[in-house]
Order: structure tokens, then C-alpha cells, then sequence
């Protein structure tokens, strides 16, 4: 195994048929067994509830007041760094993330010991979990799902292009976007100019600093009522040091009659110790009175003073301002302050100014025609690659004359390029397609393929995929649906690959995919028709040959069944060798 996460263990309670169970899974190919409606898709349900999937109330087991489904993952530094930043408490290298939903619908979502919103473990399933169902199937004949995995699978160099024609694209929208409020504003441009250079004035003149409305405010307050500060000041430091019924003096008698008593009672000792150090508390705070009943002063020439600044602040805000919060008008002010001079100079130089700018965009553009042409040559490059990997893998899935192909169409770069052409991801449309046997036609993904084969081909892609994207969980979920004979014996074979490299759960019917398990469960019903912890197995060497028989008879006590078991858990056997 590489250093890559992996789910530990997941348990379940109320959910669906099943009542309470825990699973503890191996970092190999683990596979789920047992016959339909076991609840063998229920377990995956609910960690797709744990990775941040929609709550549904219908999935709480009837006459349980909520379901709960909690996953155990072990994680590297990079992950649990990740989790950590979302609020998650990481420990060991061990994360767990937990999902409740109620009857009544509300659901909680708990990261590390930490209440998260479910995007957040939306967002951490990113870095953990790649599950493959059927409805990937529908998903992977999206233009942009082919785009998506495309990218993925080209990586670094991908995604270093993209960002330079990213920078370019919006560079360019911001460019053209102020050359168009240009034109619109030229009816309005003298009027404009003409408030611009009176805000412009009035703000030099104001020479407003941060804060200063709150600040002016205060001091105000403060010498408005300088004698009623004095009186309480006065009256206060009196209370505290007079000297016959001052709080001090009282103190003071009080640390003298404990003193008397110290070390005699460790409990009057503490007691002693507090009213000390209020002694010294209030002892500060009586030179701190006196101090600042020192510096009280009346000063109405500065009274007067700060009562204009007041009137001048609160008339420039009047007209210019817009907050409820004069300190915020101020900074929102100063920005726009800031960038007058550049507007005055887009409106003055008028007509000569858009030509300037448009000469700029015209060059801009050139550069965004070099990115998008490098970006498609990337993609090109990229496609061609996983191409070959993907029909590689193909063949080794009873597919031998099948081709799969990435094709990426792009706009002639030496014609006329429409503005639609550019978009936030390029000009490139991506299509996935197959050819059945040498020579016969292209057909796109999802049209040409029985659900079989589209279920292998899926299977090739993620082993491909999995080579330049690190996730540490592959879950699939009856990937082998239409599959049987040696084309399902090849998938377990595949899947057993894949598995040398990161963690893979399977949920299968085929004995022949179930017979290269590491770890190999079965999910029973009990009488009652619930699944409870002692229905979900882990499987010794004895009791594989047993399911596995019961997979290929449909039936118990098959003696053939049981020789045809044995062989194909030889077979694996051979080939781990």
C-alpha cells in the first residue's frame, strides 16, 4: 500500500433493514456478498450519507427515531491537514466523520468531534472516496464529465495551462467590460467628470482619517461632561480611600486580623489570599482614579473645535456617503478617492481613450488565442494517452477488439472565432467514444455499449485514473452488472490490480469477482428480516468456499458447487504468486 488513506471501519444503526452493524475493513480488495435485499447496498448507502450525500428521512428504519452512520478513516499529513483547516479534529492520523438524520428529516454532520455543515464532508470525500455505481454510467456521457476526467487524468500539466488562459479569459472580460461601461457612460461623461472632480476636492479638503467619526464622537462625549466626571470620579476614589471608611481600609483591617492566623488553616489561608489580592486590585485602581481625575480639564475652545469637525464630517457624508456606518462610509470613500483619478482620466480622454483600450483588448486577445491553442494542444496530447491506457486495460477485460477513444474538438485558431468560443474552460469539447472491432465506426460512449460492456469500460478507466489521481477508496458498487464467464473473472482480476495500489470495496454477485477478495463479508437477513452486527461477516478460508458455492448454485450443500469454489480461490491463489 502507498501512503494513502483508507477507510478503517464503518458502522450503521437504523438504517433501512439494517438495525445496528459495523464493518472493519481491510486496505486491499474487500468484497460484499449475499443474496438481494440483504442490504449489502444499504451499507454503502450509508456511507454515502457519511460522505455528505443528501439526507433522506424514508431511509430511517421503521419505529427508530434517527438513523446513524459513522466512518473511521485513516488519513496521511496532507489529508489530515485538509480536514484540520475544515475544523476537524484529527488524531493518530485517524478521522472520523459521523451522519445522524432524524425521522423528521434534520440531519447533523460531525467531522473529527467537530459539527460541520454536510458540504464540508462533501468537500473531504473529495480527497477519500471514489465510488463507481450505475449511475456513473449516465454521468460519464456528459461533454463536461468527459472533460472532468480527462483533466484529472492529464494532471499538473493540464492544470498549469488552464490557470495562464484562466488569467488571460478574465483579464480580458475585465478589459472589455470597462471599454463598454466606456461607451455607455460617454451622454454622461461631462456630468460625471464634473461630480468626480467635486467629490475629488472635497475629499482632499476633508482630510478624513480611519475611525475618525467615532473617535470625534467620543471625545465630545467626554468633554461635555467633564464635571460630571469629576463628581463620579471624586466620589468614587472617596469610597475607595477615605481613610476612616474607605473599601481600602476596610481590606487593610481585614489582611492584618487573617495575617494573625496564617498557615494555621490551609482554607483561610486561600480566603486570605483573596481578599489580598482584591487589596491590590483596588489599591491600582484608586491611583488610576486619581489620575484620571488629574487630567480632567474643561476645554471649551476644543469643545468647540470638535463640534465643527463633527458638522463638516457629517456633511460630506450627508452628501457622498451611503452606510449606515459613518466609519465604513469613510473607508468605502477613501477607496473611491483612490480610483477617481483613473475614471476622470477614462472619461476626459473620451474617444482617444477607447481606442487605447481597444488596441490593448486586440492584444490581449492574441495572448487568450495562444493560451486556448496550448490548452487544446495539452488536452490533445493528454487524450491520445489515456486512449492507449484505457484499451489496454480493455482487452484485458474479455474485450480484445474493442478501441476506446478521447477525440477533442476545438474551433479553427487560424479562422473566425466567435466570443461564445472562449469559455472559463477553453475552447475544447471532449467526447469519449468506442469502436467495436477494427475498422468499424466511432460510436459515442453510452450508445455503443451493452450495459456489460460500459460497466467494464468504466472499471478500466478508474484503474487508469487511479494511477495520476491518489484517492485512497474505490467503491463499486455492482460494477459487474451484465458481466459473466471469463469477462467477470477478468474484472475480479482488475479489480485485484487495482487493489495492489489503494483500497477497494466491491459489492458483487459474481463468484468469480468475490474469489479475489483480501477480505471477503457476507450481509445475511435474520429471521425477523432485519440485519443486526452478528449478520454482517468477515470470512475465514472454510466459509469463502461455502459462499462462494452458494453464489455459483444458487443453493446449500452443492458438493460440485464446493470443487468449483476451491477452484477458483486456487486460481487467485496461482496468481498472486
Amino acid at each position: 500500500m502507498s501512503d494513502r488513506s483508507h477507510l478503517e471501519e464503518i458502522s450503521i444503526r437504523s438504517i433501512g433493514v439494517i438495525d445496528q452493524s459495523s464493518l472493519e475493513l481491510s486496505p486491499g480488495l474487500n468484497v460484499l456478498t449475499g443474496e438481494t435485499g440483504a442490504g449489502k447496498t444499504m451499507i454503502l448507502t450509508a456511507l454515502q450519507l457519511v460522505l455528505g450525500g443528501k439526507s433522506d428521512s424514508s431511509l430511517v428504519r421503521h419505529g427508530s427515531e434517527r438513523l446513524l452512520a459513522s466512518a473511521r478513516f485513516s488519513v496521511n499529513k496532507t489529508i489530515a491537514e485538509i480536514a484540520i483547516e475544515s475544523g476537524a479534529d484529527v488524531e493518530d492520523g485517524t478521522l472520523i466523520l459521523t451522519r445522524t438524520v432524524n425521522a423528521d428529516g434534520k440531519s447533523k454532520a460531525v467531522a473529527g468531534g467537530a459539527n460541520v455543515p454536510a458540504a464540508t464532508l462533501s468537500s473531504l470525500a473529495d480527497h477519500l472516496v471514489e465510488i463507481h455505481g450505475q449511475a456513473a454510467n449516465h454521468q460519464i456521457v456528459k461533454p463536461a464529465r468527459q472533460r472532468e476526467l480527462l483533466d484529472r487524468f492529464i494532471g499538473s500539466d493540464l492544470s498549469k495551462a488552464l490557470q495562464r488562459y484562466q488569467l488571460t479569459f478574465n483579464e480580458y472580460n475585465d478589459l472589455k467590460a470597462r471599454i463598454k461601461a466606456m461607451r455607455e457612460s460617454v451622454s454622461k461623461r461631462d456630468s460625471q467628470i464634473a461630480e468626480l472632480q467635486e467629490f475629488s476636492s472635497a475629499w482632499v479638503k476633508l482630510k478624513a482619517v480611519r475611525g475618525e467619526v467615532a473617535s470625534t464622537n467620543d471625545q465630545i462625549s467626554r468633554l461635555s461632561s467633564v464635571e460630571d466626571l469629576r463628581v463620579a470620579t471624586d466620589g468614587a476614589s472617596q469610597a475607595i480611600a477615605n481613610e476612616e471608611e474607605g473599601s481600602l481600609t476596610s481590606l487593610g483591617a481585614a489582611r492584618r486580623f487573617l495575617d494573625v492566623a496564617k498557615g494555621k488553616d490551609g482554607k483561610l489561608d486561600e480566603i486570605a489570599s483573596r481578599i489580598a489580592e482584591g487589596f491590590f486590585l483596588i489599591d491600582d485602581a484608586a491611583r488610576d482614579l486619581s489620575s484620571y481625575l488629574a487630567s480632567l480639564e474643561a476645554d471649551p475652545g476644543q469643545l468647540d473645535t470638535l463640534q465643527a469637525r463633527k458638522a463638516e464630517l457629517a456633511a460630506f457624508l450627508k452628501k457622498w456617503g451611503s452606510s449606515a456606518d459613518p466609519d465604513e462610509d469613510l473607508v468605502q470613500l477613501a477607496a473611491k478617492a483612490k480610483n477617481a483619478k483613473i475614471e476622470i482620466e477614462d472619461l476626459t480622454g473620451g474617444d482617444e481613450r477607447i481606442a487605447e483600450l481597444d488596441k490593448e483588448l486586440g492584444d490581449i486577445k492574441k495572448k487568450l488565442l495562444s493560451a486556448a491553442e496550448k490548452l487544446t494542444q495539452v488536452r490533445a496530447a493528454g487524450a491520445s494517452k489515456l486512449s492507449q491506457a484505457v484499451s489496454e486495460e480493455i482487452h484485458q477485460l474479455s474485450m480484445p477488439h474493442t478501441q476506446y477513444s478521447v477525440s477533442v474538438n476545438s474551433p479553427d485558431y487560424k479562422g473566425a472565432l466567435r466570443e461564445s468560443d472562449f469559455t472559463l474552460l477553453g475552447c475544447d469539447e471532449v467526447s469519449m467514444q468506442i469502436q467495436g472491432h477494427k475498422d468499424g465506426p466511432l460510436i459515442a460512449l453510452g450508445k455503443g455499449a451493452s450495459g456489460g460492456e460500459m460497466s467494464r469500460i468504466m472499471l478500466a478507466l478508474e484503474v487508469v485514473l487511479a494511477a495520476t489521481h491518489p484517492v485512497g477508496t474505490y467503491i463499486f458498487d455492482e460494477v459487474d452488472a451484465g458481466v459473466g464467464g471469463k469477462a467477470a473473472i477478468e474484472v475480479g482480476r482488475r479489480l485485484a490490480a487495482l487493489a495492489q495500489h489503494t483500497q477497494v470495496i466491491v459489492v458483487t454477485h459474481l463468484p468469480q469477482v468475490a474469489a479475489w477478495a483480501d477480505s471477503h463479508f457476507v450481509v445475511k437477513k435474520s429471521s425477523d428480516g432485519t440485519v443486526t452486527a452478528s449478520d454482517v461477516q468477515a470470512l475465514d478460508a472454510a466459509s469463502r468456499v461455502e459462499e462462494i458455492a452458494r453464489m455459483l448454485a444458487g443453493l446449500e450443500e452443492s458438493t460440485s458447487a464446493r470443487e468449483h469454489a476451491a477452484e477458483l480461490l486456487a486460481m487467485r491463489g496461482q496468481a498472486r504468486k
